[in-house]
């Protein structure tokens, strides 16, 4: 991992613990082993830092794909659903205290408004292919629709430590869940097929 590598790696660490004000310079280089000096050759101010750090996760996240001719819905949602829902509670301790810092330093939700936009225009032009293709039926709307799916994932990732009584099933387990049950309300499957696990 190269040095401006490690210093990503360590804001995002630094930030989710600390928050804004936490996340000093000093200690995002100490962890990244490096000095101070460094990380302003590099990055100009800890706000740049920051930036790029929540940048880099952004692409990341935004890297996730559906394919463009839908063959296997439930499969396919699983895994997308899977890799969201792991990439979420990954960053949970860092999406909180972004939220929490959201009147002070909005420009953190800027970036996770755009990972949910771009992860939800994804599904969105999924939901459309499997609505062409005759593999979706039903009335609902596809924005409402991804705001559920999408809005379910949020919650269990983000509160599933929190609160553990709420999410008894494995993570895995949950989302295959979570997507039987959203292939059944736009209806892409049979409700007697088989959660798959």
């Amino acid at each position: 991992m190269d040095v401006r590598d490690q210093l990503i790696h360590a804001a995002l660490q630094v930030y989710s613990q600390g928050g804004s004000r936490g996340a000093t310079t000093r200690r995002i280089a100490e962890l990244a082993a490096v000095n101070e000096v460094t990380l302003f050759r590099h990055f100009g101010s800890k706000d740049a830092l920051i930036s790029a750090a929540l940048g880099w996760l952004a692409e990341r996240a935004l890297a996730l794909r559906l394919p463009e001719q839908p063959s296997n819905p439930r499969a396919e949602l699983t895994a997308f659903c899977r890799a969201h829902h792991r990439g979420i509670y990954e960053n949970r301790a860092l999406i909180r205290k972004t939220m929490a810092e959201f009147e002070e330093h909005p420009e953190g939700a800027a970036v996770a408004r755009e990972i949910t936009a771009g992860i939800e225009r994804e599904l969105q032009g999924y939901l459309s292919r499997l609505r062409r293709a005759g593999r979706a039926g039903g009335r609902w709307r596809i924005g409402t629709a991804t705001a559920m799916l999408m809005g379910t994932l949020f919650a269990d990732a983000v509160g599933r430590d929190c609160m553990p009584e709420r999410y008894p099933a494995s993570a895995d387990q949950a989302v295959a869940e979570y997507v039987e049950l959203f292939l059944r309300a736009v209806g892409a499957t049979p409700a007697s097929r088989a959660i798959s696990r």
